[in-house]
This record gives C-alpha cells, sequence and structure tokens, in this order.
C-alpha cells in the first residue's frame, strides 16, 4: 500500500521470524544479487500480497510470485529455500499472471509440512528485484523480531534521480544456447544472468520459440520476464548481447546456462570429517595441514583495536575511513612484494587478494551507511564487516565461509588505523604449543608462525582458507572446523601436554604417558631423517642400483629460483611463464620477459632451467586475449595449439628466451603437443629467429607429454625432440576423462590408474635411445609415485622447492630394478587404488622404505 507519492510501505506477506536477508543461507540472497529486501521464516500457510500491484510473473512451479506497483517497482516473494525442485508439490497458487491484488490478498496455500520435507528451508525472501527510482530504508525490525501477518514491513522512499532502462552501444553478438538446469531458469541463476548483463555492461536478452511458434523474449535487466519465459531443461534459447564486452558476456551467459546446478548448501565431499571412532578425550576436525606435534595446550585470543562508537560528522568519519583503508592497502601492497621477494607466493596471493577486498565498494559503502547514522569510521567498519562475515558465514559454501577469517582480517587492521589505543601484544608462546583458537586471520597466523608453534588447532574455519594454506606451506600441522567445543576442553586443559594427531584429524587432550612418549620418539625419528635429508639435499639423487635421477624444482618465477637453489635442486624441471602473462591489461613486452628469464638462469648458477612457453586456455585465461567459445576449453585452443591463432605471442616469448645467456642451460618446453607437426614449426622459428639474431649457440627444444595422442607418439616426438617431459595433471585428466577441475572427481583422478601408467611407460618406451623422459607434474612429488616413477625408467623428477630433499632422500633408498620387476602385475590391476595397496605393500615387505602422507622415514 502506498502511504503517499513519496513513499511506498510493504506489509508482513505472512506472520514470521524477522530474518535480515543476509543472513539468509543461500548465496544468491544474502549477497543481495537479485536485490535488498527481508526475509522471514514463516509461521502460517499462506502467502499474501505486501502491496497492491499486478502480477507479474507466477512461478512454473508455484513457489514464487512477483508483484508490479504502479510505481513500477517490482517485488519477488520467494516462498522457501531450492523449494523449485518440488515441482509445485505442496503449493496451491491463487492467482495467476495479470491479475491485480490488494495489500494482504491471498497468493498460495502451501503445507509447510510437505515443504519442510523436501526444501531446505521455509525461509521466504521478499526482494525488491527493480528499485525503478525507489529506495529501501533500513528496516526497523530485528533479526529472531516476531511480525504478524499485515503489519508494516519495509518502507521506500523516491530517490531524486529516476532509474533509466540501460541502454548499451556497441557490437551486437548471438548465440543459441540448450539450457542444461535442471529445475529451470528460477530466480537463482535469473540473478546470475542479470550480473552478467550488468558487469560486462550490455543488453541481454533471451529469447526462446514456444511450442505455438511465436517468439518469446526478455531482457535481463528483468528478473520477472526472466521467469515468466517459464524456460525448463533441454529448452533451445537464443541469446543476444550488444555492447563493447558483448562476447565475453555471451560466454559467461553460456556457462551459466549450459552447466547444470550443483548443490550449493553442501560441504564438498573432500571436507567432511570422516566417520571415526574417538577415544575418551580426543575431538576430531579437518586436516588443513598434515603432521604430527605433541605440547602444551595454549589458548589464543586477541580482542579487536577499541573505537569511538560515535562519530564527529559524515564528512570527517569518511575522510578519516578512506585515509585508513589508504593506509592498509599501501602496508598489504609493501607485504605482497616482500613475500614474492623471498619466494613467498603463498603469502603474496593473500595479500594481493585483501587488497581487492579491501577496495570492494559494496564493503566501503556499508560502512559510509553506518558512518551516516552517526557511527565513527571504525565502528562503521565494524558493523559493515561484521554483517559481510555473518553472511559468508550462513551461505552454506565452504568456499565463502573460508574466507571469513581474511574479512577479520581487514577489520582489525582498518580497526587498529582508527584506534587510539595501544595494540594488545601477541602473548608469548611456550616452546613446542599447540595453539588453540576460534578462529585466526592470516596476519594472526603469520605473527603466531613466527613464535614457531608445534601445532594449530581452530574451532571454525575450513581447508580451502588461507590460514589453512599458509599452514601448509609452513609446514605447521593444523586441524581446523573442530567445533565449539574445542574452546570448552582447551579451557580446561590449557597448560596440559596433548597430542595433535593432523595426520588422522584428531586431537588428544589426556594422552597417557606411553601415548606421549611412542609420538616424541615418532616425531624425533621424523625430525632427524628430515635433517638428514636436508643436510644431503645437494648431493646427487643415485638409487641402491646405481642409476642417478635428477630431481629438480617447479617454480613460478625469478622470485622462488633462489629457493629451488637453496633447496638442492639439480635445476629447475618447469618455471611456468604464463604468471608474466597474467594480472596484466596487456601482454609482457620482450624487455620484461628477457629480465625475468635472466634472473632465473643467474639464480641457479649454471644448472639447467626448463622455462614452459605461454600456457593459456581451458582454466587459465587472459583478459587481453580472446579465445574463442567452445562447448569444452579443456579440449580447445590452448598450450601448442594458442601459437596458430596468435603468432604475436609466440614470437616476442621466443625472442626473449633467446636474449638470455647462457643458452647452453636454458631449455624450452612446448606444452599440450599432440603431434610432432608442432614441435617441427616451432624448432623451425626459433632457428629463424637466431639467425636474425646473430646467435651461434640454441636452447634445447622438448616437449610436454599432456595427452595420450603424445604419449602414444612418444618416438616420434623423441626424435624431433632434445627432451620430454610428462604433465601428469593433464595426462590423467585426458586418459580418465575426469575434469582436473571437478572437486567431487578429485579422488578419483589418480595417476597410479594403471591406464595412466601404461601411457607413461608408453612415453619412456618410445624415448628410449633418443632423448631423456622427466615429470613435472604434482605426483612427482609424491614420494610413493616418485619411486614408480623412476622404476618405469623416467630420468628425471621435478617437483616443488620444499619437497627435493625428501624425494632425493626417497630415491637413495630405492631399487628401480628390483620395483621394475613388480611393474607388469601393478599395470594388471584393476584401479589405482589397488596400485597404491600393492606398491605399499611390496615397499614394506622388501624394507625399501615406509612412506607416509608427511615424511620418509628411512630404510
Amino acid at each position: 500500500m502506498s502511504d503517499s507519492n513519496q513513499s511506498l510501505t510493504l506489509q508482513a506477506p505472512i506472520s514470521g521470524v524477522v530474518v535480515p536477508l543476509i543472513a539468509v543461507p543461500d548465496p544468491v540472497f544474502a549477497s543481495l544479487t537479485l536485490g535488498e529486501g527481508i526475509a522471514l521464516d514463516p509461521l502460517g500457510e499462506c502467502l499474501h500480497a505486501p502491496c497492491d500491484g499486478e502480477v507479474v510473473q507466477c512461478a512454473r512451479t508455484h513457489h514464487a510470485f512477483t508483484l508490479k506497483t504502479k510505481a513500477g517497482v517490482e517485488l519477488l516473494l520467494h516462498l522457501g529455500l531450492d523449494t523449485v525442485e518440488l515441482n509445485g508439490k505442496g503449493i496451491e497458487p491463487l492467482v495467476s499472471v495479470g491479475d491485480q491484488v490488494r495489500a494482504g490478498d491471498p497468493l498460495c496455500r502451501f503445507d509447510a509440512d510437505a515443504l519442510a520435507r523436501g526444501a531446505s528451508a521455509l525461509i521466504t525472501p521478499l526482494v525488491i528485484t527493480e528499485a525503478a527510482g525507489w529506495q529501501l530504508l533500513p528496516s526497523k525490525h530485528r533479526e529472531g523480531e516476531r511480525v504478524s501477518l499485515g503489519e508494516p514491513l519495509l518502507v521506500l522512499t523516491r530517490t531524486a534521480v529516476e532509474q533509466s532502462n540501460r541502454r548499451a552501444d556497441g557490437p551486437l553478438a548471438e548465440r543459441p544456447v540448450t539450457l542444461a538446469l535442471a529445475s529451470g531458469l528460477h530466480a537463482r541463476p535469473a540473478a546470475r544472468l542479470r550480473a552478467i548483463a550488468r558487469e560486462h555492461s550490455v543488453s541481454l536478452t533471451v529469447q526462446h520459440e514456444c511450442s505455438t511458434g511465436n517468439i518469446d523474449s526478455a531482457n535481463a535487466d528483468s528478473l520477472s520476464a526472466l521467469m515468466n519465459l517459464g524456460l525448463v531443461e533441454g529448452a533451445t534459447l537464443r541469446l543476444t548481447a550488444q555492447g563493447e564486452a558483448a562476447e565475453a558476456a555471451l560466454d559467461a551467459a553460456e556457462r551459466l546456462l549450459t552447466t547444470p546446478e550443483v548443490e550449493e548448501h553442501s560441504a564438498p565431499p573432500s571436507a567432511t570429517l570422516t566417520a571415526a571412532v574417538l577415544n575418551k578425550g580426543e575431538l576430531a576436525g579437518l586436516v588443513a595441514s598434515p603432521g604430527l606435534a605433541i605440547g602444551p595446550l595454549v589458548s589464543y585470543q586477541l580482542s579487536l583495536p577499541a573505537v569511538p562508537l560515535v562519530g564527529e560528522g559524515e564528512a570527517v568519519e569518511m575522510a578519516r575511513l578512506e585515509e585508513a583503508l589508504l593506509r592498509v592497502g599501501e602496508a598489504l601492497a609493501q607485504a605482497e612484494v616482500q613475500a614474492t621477494r623471498q619466494g613467498q607466493s603463498a603469502e603474496a596471493e593473500i595479500f594481493a587478494a585483501h587488497r581487492a577486498w579491501l577496495e570492494d565498494p559494496d564493503l566501503v559503502a556499508a560502512a559510509g551507511d553506518h558512518i551516516g547514522e552517526g557511527h565513527s569510521a571504525g565502528h562503521a567498519w565494524r558493523e559493515a564487516l561484521d554483517a559481510e562475515a555473518v553472511r559468508l558465514a550462513a551461505s552454506g559454501n565452504m568456499l565463502l565461509a573460508a574466507r571469513v577469517a581474511d574479512l577479520r582480517d581487514l577489520q582489525r587492521r582498518v580497526m587498529a588505523e582508527l584506534s587510539d589505543d595501544q595494540q594488545e601484544a601477541l602473548p608469548e608462546l611456550p616452546k613446542n604449543a599447540i595453539v588453540v583458537a576460534e578462529e585466526l586471520t592470516p596476519s594472526e597466523l603469520v605473527a603466531v608462525a613466527s613464535q614457531r608453534p608445534a601445532g594449530l588447532c581452530l574451532a571454525g574455519g575450513g581447508t580451502t582458507s588461507h590460514v589453512a594454506i599458509l599452514a601448509r606451506a609452513r609446514g605447521i600441522p593444523c586441524l581446523v572446523a573442530m567445533g565449539a567445543s574445542l574452546i570448552d576442553a582447551a579451557h580446561r586443559a590449557t597448560g596440559e601436554s596433548v597430542i595433535l594427531d593432523a595426520e588422522n584429524g584428531r586431537l588428544a587432550l589426556t594422552p597417557s604417558p606411553t601415548q606421549r612418549a611412542e609420538v616424541a620418539e615418532r616425531i624425533d625419528t621424523r625430525l632427524h631423517e628430515a635433517e638428514r635429508a636436508k643436510a644431503l639435499a645437494h648431493e646427487p639423487a643415485i638409487t641402491l642400483d646405481g642409476r642417478k635421477i635428477e630431481v629438480c624444482a617447479n617454480i613460478g618465477g625469478a622470485a622462488e629460483a633462489r629457493l629451488a637453489a637453496d633447496s638442492g635442486a639439480d635445476g629447475v624441471g618447469l618455471l611456468r611463464s604464463e604468471f608474466l602473462f597474467l594480472e596484466r591489461d596487456s601482454a609482457p613486452s620482450e624487455i620484461t620477459q628477457c629480465d625475468e628469464y635472466q634472473a632465473a638462469l643467474e639464480a641457479l648458477g649454471g644448472k639447467p632451467v626448463i622455462i614452459r612457453t605461454l600456457d593459456i586456455g581451458a582454466d587459465k585465461q587472459l583478459p587481453y586475449l580472446r579465445l574463442p567459445s567452445v562447448p569444452n576449453p579443456a579440449l580447445g585452443v590452448r598450450g601448442a595449439r594458442l601459437w596458430a591463432s596468435h603468432p604475436e605471442l609466440l614470437e616476442t616469448q621466443l625472442r626473449a628466451l633467446l636474449g638470455v645467456t647462457p643458452l647452453e642451460t636454458l631449455h624450452i618446453m612446448l606444452p599440450m603437443v599432440s603431434e610432432v607437426g608442432e614441435l617441427r614449426e616451432v624448432r623451425r622459428r626459433l632457428e629463424v629467429l637466431a639467425c636474425e639474431m646473430g646467435l651461434d649457440a640454441r636452447p634445447r627444444l622438448g616437449a610436454m607429454i599432456e595427452v595420450p595422442s603424445a604419449a602414444l607418439c612418444a618416438r616420434s616426438l623423441a626424435v624431433e625432440a632434445d627432451f620430454l617431459s610428462i604433465g601428469t595433471n593433464d595426462l590423467t585428466q585426458y586418459t580418465l576423462a575426469m575434469d582436473r577441475e571437478d572437486p567431487t572427481l578429485t579422488a578419483r583422478a589418480d595417476v597410479l590408474h594403471p591406464a595412466v601408467l601404461r601411457l607413461i611407460q608408453a612415453t619412456v618406451d618410445g624415448a628410449q635411445g633418443h632423448c631423456p623422459v622427466g615429470v613435472c607434474g604434482a605426483a612427482a612429488g609424491d614420494e610413493l609415485v616418485a619411486l614408480l616413477l623412476v622404476a618405469l625408467g623416467v630420468d628425471e623428477l621435478s617437483v616443488e622447492p620444499a619437497r627435493v630433499p625428501a624425494v632425493k632422500a626417497a630415491l637413495r633408498c630405492l631399487n628401480a630394478t628390483a620395483l621394475a620387476d613388480e611393474i607388469p602385475e601393478l599395470l594388471a590391476l584393476d584401479d589405482a587404488a589397488a596400485v597404491r595397496q600393492h606398491l605399499s605393500a611390496w615397499l614394506a615387505q622388501t624394507n625399501h622404505t615406509d612412506i607416509t602422507t608427511t615424511t620418509l622415514e628411512r630404510c
């Protein structure tokens, strides 16, 4: 109902309990992608109109209705969450499209019990999907408050400037697609489609030929129009986009509409706790960083910096906030540069991500709203980030929830800049402390890690959080997602000697003296062997039967080259040159590339350095490189195939590579080679450029074996190549037809599958007598796999720098000839699990080595 020409009051469409929209456990509603509004947990079984208007959309499955007021405001009422999957069961619609309704008129009746059994929640959002020049005022209703049907719920006021329809100029592009969404084009994908149009500043239209032969059309700006198309899975659509970024928008829209939806509210299988029988006094958690630790339990908690509640006026406080954000941004930039120089790529990436989040206009705007209400800059920033943290935590998406600690980090940093109080110092930790906390922000983790704790246990967090990444990078055993019981137990056991088993996911709070002695002995043995391996890291890796294996390092650039040299690497088996091309508006110049490549060669002091040419495509894209849209990018233009369409990129990169000295230590590797002709063409071009530059020496040229065709034709490639290097990640993906980016397939996409092993064997056999074969995929860093690769005949392994000492130590315990005799039996097994089991048992029986997930214990 409208109170006047300047305000619009929305009534409660049902009796219920207030839920802020940002707290709704659905990322599309909580992120306000659909629009602003509120939600109610209903206490009735009939949904009513919140105002006068026309029914402009009724969901095919009866779970959603859109009303449009005379002023042009569109309101979406969405009964429950994931109710689209019920296909209308338990819901009786009482209106149709085109009906005029008055405030309080019934829209639908529903069976609350039936919906509760089939939907993820009954929470019913009321969302302003089209504001049409109106602004929603802050709700006076608090979370958990009960409201009655017809009670005033929200108020909108007319803004000074009316919104106008988006009109985009520029190129026009069209694309046919087939809808693959099982639940059709409902509210969630419709909202994402609108977001794509706005993100790319295009006018995006969806057209569909209905059964009568008529063409129905809807612009992505209107959610109701999109949903009114009534599109179901299998519908044939035509997308039209107009604007400078029309093709990019169509790419994103096509991916959205042709990718089957997954359950967004469940945790990925790899992140769930396995059912384990816990002994008395034990707590379970997810393994974020593996390892063993024993030591006194210490609780960690720092209070937020003190800031004033009331501000000194909007102008003063906004200026303070902007200045604080600037200082924190500069500090993060300096930290990123420092981490990069020290080869700490994980930390550098996290600092960069924090800088990007710090510049998020929505966070700044939310803080500005609180400043406008009279709060100080510090308190406004706290409130804004509290709300965002609640939204992420309630999203049900583990990847989003894992970012809460990052938000808390930014919250603390900015509040510290706005606080007059001296910052609370980190308490001094006892030796070998097991630190317990509800959460740790990345900067807190760095501070805690400086005191060298033995382990970490967090009540919250996730295995994909930045804290988990940092813990793994520093080798600190860490369990996360242990629950509130961890904090309660920590208060009772503070100072007690506990055992952290971050291999089996448990914390023993009351271990017996015998248990502590056993674990202490295991830790001492592992430390001794790790130190021994590190001391011998610069020595060659020679197997028991006399084979010398090169153990090189995989690096991301020159900053990590020194780390590789210090780790004892025999060279660089893979320098990923694409890092130079990412995060840029244009391709790097020849001089920029040459300087970077030269720095890497100098860091290795004459040892061989293999630099992979630009490997872009599939999961890695460049903003300035326009690649054609294909249904399966992993099978499209990438790696060596890129040069046919973008020869200028290869030309510049080859010139930069030929500019380094000495060329004798440079090895150039071509990715995604599927046939020998691709390698010959690059060699021909390399020769032409070298002659033009007046060079006498030539670098070695090799090919990556990443696709089955290359492995099966390894002999012809080996005749042309100076070396071959197997990329196990992609070779496994293409052999097993399992997307390496799909988390649900990660456990099954195992390089030890007999089919993959047969292709590796075919590669080695084909190259015999012609050129050496290396492995630069992630599998080379797994000691168990590394031993089998060497037994198969591989000459060189390339691993992460930190893994070099352990892999060398494992190889020194290996009788490769004896293991090679087992290969026929291994290749005859059914699957990767069987191969792992058989291989582990053979190694144990022959006393070669005892491989664990974290370390190597010498034979």
